[in-house]
C-alpha cells in the first residue's frame, strides 16, 4: 500500500506586535519589542520610536550596539501617557480622542520604554532648555581646542553645541586640567580633557570585545578613563573605540594629525584581510589612502572591524609596486604582451597548462580564468591561506574570496589539493605553461619551511612543492601580481595588477554573501585591473566576447555560474546578497 507524499508547511513567523505612539504630534507605529545590543528582544525605547519617526534626538552615551548606560542626559525629552479615570479606563476628550496626562518630569529617551498611546515631545521650550543645560555642563571643563582637534568635522560635541547649545558661556572659573596625549596602548591615544565620560569605550571593550580593559578612576570633575595600572589597552578591536567616541578623546595613532576629515573622499569597499568580508569605507585624497573605517552591515560585521584589517592598507602605497609590463625581463606594452601570450596559449597542447589563481582575486577575475582553464584543458587551484581566528569577526581563512574560487571552478572543496599535482606535472615535463595570479609560490615554500623549523602553529602554509628549479623547467611562466616577488622574477611575462582599492569587483565571503566594492584610487604606472586585461586575453584566446564594464561582466558571469544565477550588479546593493555555497 502506498501513500501520496505529503509536504509539511512551515509555520508562519509570529506577527510582530506593534503599538502606536506620537512623536511631536506625528503618529507612528513601532514594534513593541526591538533587539538590543546582544540581539535579545526588549521593550522599544523612546529614542527608537523617535528614530522611526525620523526625529533626531541628540545623544552621547547611547549606541544601538552597546548596553544602555543613560548617563549623559542629552536625550532628555518630555512625554505624556493616556490619562486614566478612577475606573482605570482612559479619559476621553470631547472630540473622542484620549486625554493625555503630561508627565511632570522629563525622561531619558535612550532608556525609557514606550507604551500604547504615549506622546513624546522633543522640541518644547523645556526640552530646549534642558539640552542647553546639559551642554553647558559638559563644556565647563572641556578645552576650546577645536582647531587642533583630530575629531573636528566628526565631533558630536561640536555639532550639538552649534545645534542645541547656547551662544555664550556663563562659566568664568578656571577649568580643571587633566592629562593630555596619554598613551593608552600601541594604537590609541587619550586626551582626558576632551572626554565627556559617555563610557562607550568601556562598554564596547567589556561587552563586545570581551576585554574588560578600561574603567573610570578618580572622582567628580577629576574623573578620567584609564587602563589597569601597567596594562596597555591592546586587543585586536581597540580602534573601534575611536569610531564610537563622540568627541576627540580617543584618537588613532595611525590617523592622528594626518588629514582633516572634510578633505577625504569616502569609497564603499570590503576588507580583504580574511573571509569575513567586513564592509568598510576607504578614506582617500589625491590618490592616497589615509584610513579604513567600518561601514555598518548587520549581515556581516555590524559597525565594527578588527584592528589588523583596519591597518592593512599601507602596502598599497609601497614604492616597489609592480608598475611595468615585462616581457622576458624587458619593459614592454600591454598590447605586445597580451598578443604574445594569446598566441602562445593558442598553441598549448591540451593538458599541458596549469593555472594557480589567488583566492584574493575577484569573482569576475576567477571566472575569466576559468574560461582560460576550459579552453586550455588546464589543471587549476588556489593556495589556501589560514591563520588564527576569534569568536567575533576574524576568520581563520585569510583569503577574502575562497568561496568565489570554489564557485567559479578554479579550486575545489579542499583548496590546494591540486598544487602538488601541478608540481609533479612540471617535474615530469607534462606541464609546460603555468599561469600564476596573485601568488608568490616561492615565498610560500620558504614560509612553510621556516614555520616547520620553528614549530609555529599560528599560521598554516601549504607546502606545494613548487620550487625555483621546477619553475625553470617551464616553457612559459605568466605572472600577474601587485608586489614584486621571487616568482615574478622568473616569469617570462609579468602583468602588473591592482589592489582591490584600485578597481571594482565582487567577493564571496565565508557565509556566501556576494559583496561588491568600488574603486577608491587610481593604480600606479601601467598597472591595470586584472579583470580588464583578462577580458582581452580571454577574447583573444577563446573568441568569447564579454563586456567592457564590470557591471556587464558580473551579469554575464551570474548567468554562467549556477550559484550566482539571478544576481545582478545593481541588485547587490551596498550590503550584498547571500547565495548557497
Amino acid at each position: 500500500m502506498s501513500t501520496a507524499p505529503t509536504t509539511e508547511s512551515k509555520p508562519a513567523p509570529p506577527a510582530i506586535e506593534k503599538i502606536k505612539v506620537k512623536v511631536d504630534g506625528r503618529e507612528v507605529e513601532v514594534p513593541k519589542l526591538s533587539p538590543d545590543h546582544a540581539g535579545k528582544l526588549v521593550p522599544t525605547t523612546m529614542i527608537q520610536a523617535c528614530e522611526a519617526a525620523r526625529t533626531d534626538v541628540p545623544h552621547y552615551c547611547y549606541h544601538p550596539k552597546l548596553p544602555v548606560a543613560g548617563n549623559c542626559r542629552m536625550c532628555l525629552v518630555e512625554f505624556g501617557t493616556p490619562a486614566l479615570g478612577p475606573d482605570r479606563k482612559p479619559v476621553m476628550n470631547p472630540d473622542g480622542t484620549p486625554k493625555i496626562a503630561k508627565s511632570p518630569r522629563p525622561a531619558i529617551a535612550c532608556a525609557t520604554p514606550i507604551s500604547p498611546g504615549m506622546e513624546i515631545y522633543t522640541k518644547t521650550p523645556a526640552v530646549k532648555q534642558m539640552r542647553e543645560g546639559v551642554l553647558e555642563s559638559l563644556l565647563i571643563n572641556h578645552p576650546l581646542d577645536c582647531p587642533i582637534c583630530d575629531q573636528a568635522g566628526e565631533c558630536k560635541l561640536q555639532e550639538y553645541s552649534v545645534d542645541y547649545g547656547q551662544s555664550a558661556s556663563r562659566f568664568v572659573e578656571a577649568k580643571v586640567h587633566k592629562p593630555k596625549a596619554v598613551d593608552l596602548g600601541p594604537r590609541i591615544m587619550l586626551d582626558a580633557e576632551r572626554c565627556i565620560l559617555c563610557t562607550r569605550c568601556i562598554r564596547f571593550t567589556r561587552d563586545v570585545a570581551g576585554d574588560d580593559a578600561l574603567g573610570i578612576i578618580n572622582r567628580g570633575s577629576y574623573n578620567t578613563i584609564s587602563t589597569y595600572p601597567g596594562m596597555p589597552f591592546d586587543n585586536n578591536y581597540t580602534l573601534n573605540t575611536v569610531d564610537i567616541c563622540p568627541v576627540g578623546a580617543l584618537t588613532s595613532k595611525d590617523f592622528r594629525f594626518q588629514m582633516r576629515v572634510w578633505f577625504l573622499k569616502e569609497t564603499k569597499s570590503v576588507c580583504t584581510s580574511c573571509a569575513t568580508g567586513c564592509n568598510i569605507l576607504i578614506s582617500s585624497r589625491e590618490e592616497k589612502i589615509y584610513r579604513y573605517t567600518p561601514r555598518e552591515n548587520d549581515g556581516v560585521n555590524g559597525p565594527w572591524m578588527c584592528d589588523a584589517g583596519r591597518l592593512n592598507y599601507k602596502w598599497i602605497h609601497r614604492d616597489d609596486r609592480l608598475k611595468d609590463v615585462l616581457v622576458r625581463g624587458q619593459k614592454s606594452s600591454w598590447t605586445v604582451a597580451l598578443n604574445e601570450i594569446a598566441e602562445t596559449l593558442k598553441r598549448v597542447p591540451p593538458g599541458s597548462a596549469a593555472i594557480i589563481a589567488s583566492a584574493r582575486q575577484t569573482n569576475e577575475e576567477l571566472w575569466l580564468l576559468s574560461k582560460l582553464k576550459a579552453k586550455l584543458g588546464a589543471i587549476s587551484d588556489s593556495v589556501p591561506r589560514t591563520g588564527k581566528g576569534d569568536n567575533l569577526l576574524v576568520d581563520e581563512d585569510k583569503n577574502p574570496n575562497t568561496n568565489g574560487a570554489r564557485l567559479t571552478g578554479i579550486s575545489f572543496t579542499e583548496m590546494g589539493i591540486n598544487l602538488s599535482k601541478i608540481a609533479a606535472g612540471i617535474a615530469r615535463g607534462e606541464i609546460k605553461t603555468l599561469i600564476v595570479f596573485g601568488e608568490d609560490l616561492l615565498k610560500r615554500a620558504v614560509d612553510a619551511k621556516a614555520l616547520r623549523e620553528k614549530e609555529l602553529t599560528s599560521e598554516v602554509v601549504t607546502e606545494h612543492g613548487i620550487t625555483a628549479e621546477l619553475l625553470g623547467k617551464l616553457d612559459t611562466l605568466i605572472v600577474s601580481d601587485i608586489l614584486p616577488s621571487a616568482t615574478a622574477k622568473l616569469a617570462h611575462y609579468v602583468l602588473p595588477g591592482c589592489a582591490h582599492a584600485e578597481k571594482r569587483g565582487t567577493f564571496t565571503n565565508r557565509d556566501g554573501r556576494v559583496q561588491r566594492f568600488m574603486q577608491a584610487i587610481q593604480p600606479p604606472g601601467d598597472a591595470r585591473p586584472e579583470w580588464d586585461f583578462l577580458h582581452d586575453l580571454v577574447y583573444n584566446v577563446t573568441g568569447k566576447n564579454g563586456f567592457l564594464t564590470i557591471e556587464g561582466l558580473f551579469n554575464e558571469m551570474a548567468k554562467d555560474v549556477p550559484a550566482f544565477n539571478g544576481l545582478t550588479w545593481a541588485g547587490l546593493g551596498d550590503i550584498g546578497v547571500t547565495v548557497k555555497v
